[in-house]
């Protein structure tokens, strides 16, 4: 059981540490707000989020796209248009202490999170690609712990992002850094959203 947490433990530290339109946002999210309770909803949803595709990964449904391509298809283009609307919305946003131009809301940071999570190929890809066969070879007690395993890790990686981000928007007063990481985060995105646009083409 040991080696099945350990196992979980690093692969999900392994897919979860490249910077990522989900690490991204969370990151921003944390230096945006003066405080973490009101980044907790992209906390909550990014974390849900990965524990919602690591047990449907872990149950099978990699099998469920590659026997219907069109599904595929049908995720790539909706991811698309989701993480474009994002990117334009970060990069219009402004610093955080301009009371004429709040940090995102709650419903915001959610329906963003929900993008970037669950409407992003490449982290469906990964989770159910990888930690989805990874998991095809423990059953029982062990399936378990590895499940458990890689499920902790993208919380407290969540968490960690929130806290991280806010430091750096404690030593930004005059909220200038909070607008670079807005324009970083959106470039990101875009980047993901090209790879995503490239995907679609080769599909069809």
């Amino acid at each position: 059981m040991l080696q099945a947490l350990l196992h979980g433990f690093l692969l999900a530290l392994g897919l979860i540490l490249p910077l990522g339109a989900q690490n991204v946002f969370v990151f921003n999210q944390g230096a945006n707000h003066k405080s973490i309770r009101k980044s907790l909803p992209v906390i909550m949803t990014a974390g849900l989020c990965d524990t919602l595709l690591i047990l449907l990964a872990i149950l099978g449904v990699s099998l469920l796209l590659n026997q219907y391509p069109m599904l595929q298809l049908a995720i790539y283009v909706i991811g698309l248009i989701f993480l474009l609307y994002m990117a334009w919305s970060l990069w219009h946003e402004k610093p955080a202490d301009q009371s004429t131009h709040p940090p995102l809301s709650a419903q915001k940071q959610i329906g963003f999170a929900l993008s970037v999570s669950l409407l992003n190929p490449h982290a469906i890809m990964d989770t159910i690609g990888v930690i989805g066969t990874s998991a095809s070879i423990y059953s029982g007690n062990e399936k378990i712990a590895f499940t458990l395993a890689t499920i902790l890790v993208s919380w407290l990686w969540f968490f960690s992002l929130a806290i991280t981000g806010k430091q750096v928007g404690k030593f930004d007063s005059s909220g200038k850094m909070i607008l670079i990481l807005n324009k970083v985060s959106s470039v990101i995105i875009l980047i993901v959203a090209g790879l995503i646009v490239r995907n679609i083409w080769l599909m069809i």
